[in-house]
């Protein structure tokens, strides 16, 4: 089994909390990380449809069985424990008592929310990060950017494509369905592939209400899906008033590349040397690495983008709160001087010389002007916190 970075921060919460609550995609390994945590307590998983039951209908005679505390998985399926469970924990001062999974973040912040706040510690488990697969600088860049980094691609063997290709059945007509009831299911499945072609790109919601063929308040509504299931997110602009100009729409990104790719219609790794979207896909992949730095050590999302109206941008920006640090992302493998235009400009900006641009050739360099080029399976020398 792969050792995940999330786990010591799992066992911290554990020691401070009376219950843990673990989200984050289907199939990124939340059951298999807090099994192999916490060896000793029950598990039961709400998938079951007999356990559902028994937990819906029976929530206090459920929660019963465990007086040392158990393993939930996929909480929210029955919302009713929750309420059931506060005043089990506010009765007993035990630590790490109850450690509930979900897959669905808005069902199971909801529900905590209402009951357990202040109660509860949070993490949230992405797929796996380069740094926790053994052997990956075996990989090219585009194989890593094709098959993306959900777990069970690299527990055992599967075709790449026809995994993905059950995983987006799955997600669309059981996750979608739960969330919100979304009658045409075709509709939503054009929207997806439409989203995944706006990758890096500011999000328009009335063009793309245009061409998915419904109004703009269903697209929120169904974007919002896209976030509450850890399929995609808004990456935000940074509003630092260095420039009254600035955009304010947000970009849009998927947390796995592999998944993007499978729904943009990729064939295979060599298709991605020349394809139109090599560059926002390794983009993609690089903001997703850095955010799940920032997830395994249960922090907050730090990261933003910079736009003017006029065109000038930078790719990232890190909020340090004392600092911002700008970061460019480029997929090519030559440094040129091209790569150095954003963060030339931001310089001039704030009068900071600082920034790091990452790429994915393999040379690093420090430049005069503070900022540094840095290969792309070295990126975890920039501090993000």
């Amino acid at each position: 089994m792969i050792k995940r970075l999330a786990k010591k921060e799992l066992e911290g919460l554990a020691r401070q909390y009376k219950a843990v609550a673990v989200t984050g995609p289907r199939q990124s390994g939340k059951t298999t990380l807090v099994r192999d945590t916490f060896k000793s307590k029950p598990y039961q998983n709400l998938e079951n449809p007999d356990t559902r039951r028994f937990a819906i209908e029976d929530p206090r005679g459920f929660l019963s069985q465990y007086p040392e505390g158990a393993i939930i998985d996929e909480a929210q399926r029955a919302p009713e424990l929750f309420s059931y469970m506060q005043q089990i924990l506010d009765d007993d001062n035990k630590k790490g008592k109850f450690i509930i999974t979900g897959s669905n973040n808005f069902l199971l912040q909801e529900n905590i929310t209402q009951s357990l706040a202040g109660r509860i510690g949070y993490l949230t488990l992405l797929p796996f990060s380069i740094y926790e697969i053994p052997k990956l600088s075996g990989y090219t860049i585009e194989e890593i950017l094709f098959k993306g980094l959900y777990p069970p691609l690299y527990d055992s063997y599967f075709e790449t494509d026809k995994w993905y290709s059950n995983y987006i059945r799955t997600y669309v007509e059981r996750d979608v369905r739960l969330i919100k009831n979304i009658s045409n299911l075709a509709v939503f499945e054009k929207f997806l592939k439409l989203c995944v072609a706006r990758i890096g790109q500011l999000l328009n919601v009335n063009s793309l209400a245009i061409e998915t063929g419904v109004d703009n308040k269903t697209i929120t509504s169904w974007i919002g899906i896209l976030e509450s299931s850890f399929i995609a997110f808004r990456l935000l602009p940074h509003h630092n008033n260095y420039n009254k100009r600035l955009v304010k729409m947000p970009k849009l990104y998927f947390y796995d590349t592999g998944l993007a790719c499978a729904l943009l219609g990729i064939q295979e790794p060599a298709n991605l040397i020349n394809h139109a979207y090599r560059g926002p896909l390794f983009e993609n992949f690089i903001i997703i690495e850095l955010l799940k730095k920032r997830f395994n050590v249960a922090k907050n999302n730090n990261l933003f983008f910079w736009r003017d109206n006029t065109g000038h941008e930078i790719d990232i920006i890190l909020d340090k709160i004392h600092e911002l640090y700008p970061i460019e992302i480029k997929s090519g493998k030559t440094i040129t001087s091209e790569y150095f235009k954003g963060l030339e400009f931001w310089t001039k900006l704030t009068g900071k010389n600082t920034g790091a641009v990452i790429y994915t050739g393999n040379i690093k360099q420090k430049r005069t002007q503070g900022i540094s080029v840095i290969p792309w399976m070295e990126m975890n020398e920039i501090e993000s916190v």
